[in-house]
């Protein structure tokens, strides 16, 4: 063995490295253990010294937000011995656990390019305009080209001659767009402006991660989509992740009105609906349009100012009793609904109102807020306000912003402030670009608030703005949400501010940290959403762990069991190996995901091919007659081309998935990529380096005992004869799959339909039929009940919920809302039960799922095809393993269309199946090149002999080969299918077939097809 000193030395270094990176590791354990005990001692000092009685959810919070704290102290303490690097840079260094072994979220966060055309439009009102954008809205939901693009495609398609620089070229965008512009060139300045939207986006949201305290966080930027992918292992606040990522941080200081100059116009405004309402009924095909005027003859002003003291009297009283709902001050049921039919609008909104205690009466309580309603009727107010035959009774350019945070204690009630728009271009009359700086505070009181520091222009402008408003009330508004409007007693002078509005400490932190990062570019909305709880990212761990471990003594029992001597050897370099692939995921910073564990899994199988390939070779050497120096050297020669050969073609199929993959995707494929070039280093080289010093020491090395020398040697299957045979199994199992395929279909997942899924576990036994009709009574939309998908999910009392509403709604507090009602629903069944993970999948991006697994696919199958046809030079070997490929991938599809719901695990097509889908193609075509190589081989051996029979004796000289390795591959994934936990059930499964159809389809298919394009080949020559 030549460089035999080289090779020492680049192991030694490789380990010595390994075990460096590995040391944060351990080092980041030690404080996390030491947290853990420091929660625990500030936990038992807290419940001894409370006085209420803390209960289990509460202790755990406390235990949590301790562990947390102790963690985010040490954060600059140097806790590496001797070296002295800190616990931030150790954290930085250690193995990456992915989502689905500790728990947290992940997020991929979308531009909304649309907002963005707006804003640079003016928001213009060109009605041709309008359309376009109405248009490319649509395209989208279809469409894989980007939204400028279609943007484009629509203003041609309305109007040729249009020209955009009518619409872009104004008073806020002259500089950017030329007056005389051509469509190409405002369509490439959109083009280059949302791409650095994208990118600032980035950044915002990486200061803001920042600043949130969360270890080891990641944000990531997909160049091909524009979209942002948000990893944020620990956390457990969903609500507040999302209000932190989604958030616009647009900050506007606003004028507002008084309530008492609002009431006469919503008193017109509800006297107005109220009787629309009763000519509609008399005459139902009387439009809107036309009853305008006549309505508003009958409601004069002098009727909207002098409001009946009854009528007051039924409005008042929310503002001192907000448990009770907007009509519960009608005492009786019927007055209640004979009220609620005379007043549309009061129905659901209460006026801000007061009741005189010396004469009786009611009068409108000062400041800006007109009234409140539940949170359930906002929407149906801001319909109704924002009506063009409704505006008209408000004063000039007014415009209603709800409260940012509810004001009773049930969070149901919220209060609707009344803006003053003064700006003639509708801009508040001061924005967030005037303040500098944002700092958490609390006021005397104590209670938390957000202090702001103006820029020295803002100063100015504040100090103005103030001045002119003494007496009255400003509006200090948040993304389109009232947060505070103070009074001004006084013009404020110096640049400083606050903003208040009933904050905890952690949400004055979050607004602050938010104001310093600044507002987003664009609205940026989450399209994708999976949340792994920590009790389930504890149970993958253990199940991960549980079956690594047993698949690994298994398959080093096996070695040393069948190849003795050699076989202790290969678990030497199986175990150096396995310390290699953990090394080098941490030193690249990689993920390991519970898909991770799986690709490590499998590349002990993968690692012990390369062995079991050239012990096979020398025992073939020895079995001539060669001594055992020279069998080991000829053994490890002949087997290099069959080892290459097939660990390039798996090798080809990890890149691919991990250039088309995400998340868990990813973290497999680079596993995987890792493991078959360790597993290349680890056989071919350390194996060998044991091998040249037993030798020198005189060391015996068996290749085999007394049970299994010999074995499969003298076999003699004849499957070139039984060709036929295999072709008319394979042909009825892909018949039956295709009928399938057709009556029964698929088990699509989320990722490839779109929709919201839940895996929630009950402490008792439920009805997956009980737990979907209960649901179904409250997933209701435009009046419909959406009835969900409800199926046992592993043990009897764990389901997974699968719905779609909602879904195709984007507004902020849509995710809360839908999670609202599925506790709602759940609530019925009286038992406790935690929701173990959640995935959200926008239909635009499940479109994207789809089409990325459809081009992984082919794209896999289209380079394994030329590197073979390359590799061995004649096309019929390419097809013939194409139609393999081809062959296992539509038997697998087969058995997942024909099994769904009648095996006890899911067995959902999702992003997870394509990965299990290209593995099988990888795993198939290494079988199919080992043998092909042993074909090439024969026939360049024995060229007189006749070529079915030369095939056959190939193929049969592979079976010690195939069959070790497919025996140790098949008990490594039984492993995993039975210890593994019911996250990777489905996936292994699909792996499970894969395998025994590959090795089927590479001795019984992929040969014999080969074999008959060679005979027509030479028949049509």
């Amino acid at each position: 063995m030549q460089n035999k000193s080289a090779i020492w030395v680049f192991t030694i270094l490789l380990i010595l490295a390994c075990l460096y990176q590995l040391s944060f590791s351990v080092v980041t354990s030690q404080v996390e253990g030491k947290a853990k005990s420091v929660a625990q001692e500030k936990l038992d000092s807290l419940v001894s010294s409370s006085t209420a009685q803390l209960n289990e959810v509460e202790k755990d919070s406390a235990l949590q937000r301790f562990e947390s704290e102790y963690l985010f102290s040490q954060n600059g303490e140097k806790v590496y011995p001797v070296i002295g690097f800190t616990y931030k840079y150790c954290k930085k260094q250690e193995v990456n656990r992915g989502l689905d072994l500790q728990g947290g979220m992940n997020v991929v966060l979308e531009v909304s390019v649309v907002d963005l055309i707006k804003a640079l439009s003016a928001n213009s009102n060109n009605p041709t305009f309008i359309e376009a954008i109405r248009r490319a809205n649509e395209a989208q939901k279809t469409s894989q080209d980007d939204y400028v693009t279609l943007f484009g495609d629509a203003i041609t398609d309305l109007d040729p001659n249009f020209k955009l620089a009518s619409v872009f070229h104004n008073r806020e965008n002259q500089e950017k767009f030329a007056r005389d512009a051509s469509n190409e060139d405002i369509l490439a300045i959109i083009s280059t402006e949302a791409t650095d939207a994208i990118k600032r986006t980035e950044q915002v949201i990486r200061k803001r991660i920042d600043n949130l305290g969360v270890v080891q966080p990641k944000v990531q930027r997909l160049s091909t989509s524009g979209r942002i992918i948000v990893e944020l292992p620990g956390v457990k606040d969903k609500i507040r992740v999302r209000k932190i990522l989604q958030g616009t941080a647009k900050l506007e200081f606003w004028e507002t009105h008084d309530n008492k100059d609002l009431i006469g116009g919503l008193q017109q405004a509800n006297d107005y609906l109220r009787d629309l309402k009763k000519l509609e009924s008399k005459t139902t095909d009387v439009a809107t349009d036309s009853t305008s005027d006549v309505i508003a003859d009958v409601t004069t002003d002098a009727a909207a100012v002098s409001a009946t003291d009854s009528l007051m009297s039924s409005l008042a009283g929310n503002e001192t009793d907000s448990t009770k709902s907007d009509s519960s001050l009608v005492s009786d049921e019927a007055s209640r609904e004979k009220f609620n039919e005379e007043n549309p609008l009061y129905s659901i909104l209460s006026l801000n109102i007061s009741q005189d205690p010396q004469s009786g009466g009611y009068f409108p309580n000062e400041g800006p807020t007109v009234g409140f309603a539940n949170i359930q009727d906002t929407a149906s107010i801001n319909k109704f306000l924002s009506r063009k035959d409704i505006v008209r009774f408000f004063p000039p350019k007014t415009k209603f912003l709800w409260d940012a945070k509810a004001y009773d204690k049930n969070e149901q009630f919220y209060q609707l402030y009344a803006i003053n728009v003064t700006s003639r271009e509708g801009k508040a009359a001061l924005e967030g670009d005037a303040v500098s700086n944002a700092r958490p505070d609390t006021d005397p009181l104590g209670n938390a608030e957000v202090s702001l520091t103006m820029t020295p222009t803002g100063a100015q402008k504040w100090k103005l703005l103030t001045k002119e408003n003494v007496g009255k009330s400003i509006a200090i508004v948040l993304d389109n949400m009232v947060y505070t409007a103070p009074r001004v007693s006084g013009e404020i002078a110096g640049g400083q501010s606050s903003i208040s509005g009933r904050f905890t400490i952690e949400e004055a932190e979050d607004l602050s940290n938010i104001l310093k990062a600044g507002k987003l570019p664009a609205p940026a909305t989450i399209i994708e959403e999976a949340v792994v709880g920590p009790s389930l990212g504890a149970e993958a761990i253990h199940d991960g762990l549980m079956s690594f471990v047993i698949a690994l003594i298994i398959v080093l029992i096996y070695m040393a069991m069948y190849y003795s001597t050699a076989g202790m050897v290969a678990d030497i370099a199986l175990a150096v190996n396995l310390f290699f692939i953990i090394g080098v995921l941490a030193s690249l910073n990689a993920t390991l995901t519970l898909p991770g564990i799986a690709g490590i899994v499998l590349t002990i199988g993968m690692a012990v091919d390369a062995n079991v390939l050239i012990f096979e070779r020398i025992r073939e050497e020895m079995a001539s007659g060669k001594g055992l120096k020279m069998a080991i050297a000829d053994g490890f020669s002949n087997a290099y081309s069959s080892i290459i050969d097939s660990n390039v073609t798996t090798l080809l199929t990890g890149i691919v998935l991990n250039v088309f993959g995400t998340g868990p995707i990813q973290g497999f494929a680079t596993t995987l990529i890792i493991g078959i070039l360790t597993s290349l280093f680890c056989a071919i080289f350390i194996t060998r380096l044991i091998f040249e010093w037993q030798l020198e020491n005189s060391k015996n090395i068996a290749f085999d005992n007394k049970f299994t020398a010999g074995a499969f040697k003298n076999l003699n299957f004849n499957f070139i004869g039984n060709k036929k045979k295999f072709y008319i199994v394979s042909g009825i199992i892909i018949a039956i799959g295709f009928g399938s395929f057709a009556t029964r279909g698929f088990n699509y997942g989320v990722d490839f339909t779109g929709g919201r899924s839940y895996l929630v576990r009950f402490d008792n036994i439920v009805e997956v039929g009980a737990v979907s009709d209960a649901l179904g009574n409250v997933f209701v939309e435009n009046g419909l009940k959406q009835i969900p998908e409800v199926k046992v999910y592993g043990t009897s009392n764990q389901v997974k919920i699968t719905t779609k509403y909602l879904i195709s709604e984007s507004n902020e507090d849509t995710d809360a809302k839908v999670e609202s009602k599925l506790a709602e629903g759940l609530s019925v069944f009286n038992y406790k039960y935690e929701i173990m993970s959640s995935q959200k999948v926008e239909p635009t991006i499940a479109d994207d799922i789809k089409q990325s697994a459809v081009f992984s696919v082919l794209f896999s199958l289209i380079i394994i095809f030329l590197y073979i046809l390359l590799r061995f030079k004649g096309w019929q070997f390419g097809t013939a393993a194409l139609i393999a490929m081809f062959h296992d991938v539509l038997i697998v599809l087969a058995f997942y269309s024909m099994f769904y719901g009648i095996l006890p695990f899911s067995m959902e097509i999702d992003q997870a199946f394509i990965a299990a889908i290209l593995t099988v193609v990888g795993y198939s075509i290494n079988d199919t090149v080992i043998i092909f190589d042993r074909i090439r081989e024969f026939l360049h051996i024995h060229k007189r002999l006749d070529m079915p029979h030369v095939i056959n004796d190939a193929l049969n000289s592979t079976l010690s080969r195939t069959i070790n390795t497919s025996l140790t591959t098949i008990f490594v994934l039984l492993m995993i299918f039975i210890f593994g936990g019911e996250v990777i059930r489905g996936f292994v499964f699909a792996l499970l077939v894969g395998i025994v159809v590959g090795t089927y389809s590479s001795l019984c298919i992929a040969a014999p097809v080969m074999l008959d394009f060679t005979a027509k080949d030479k028949e049509s020559k």
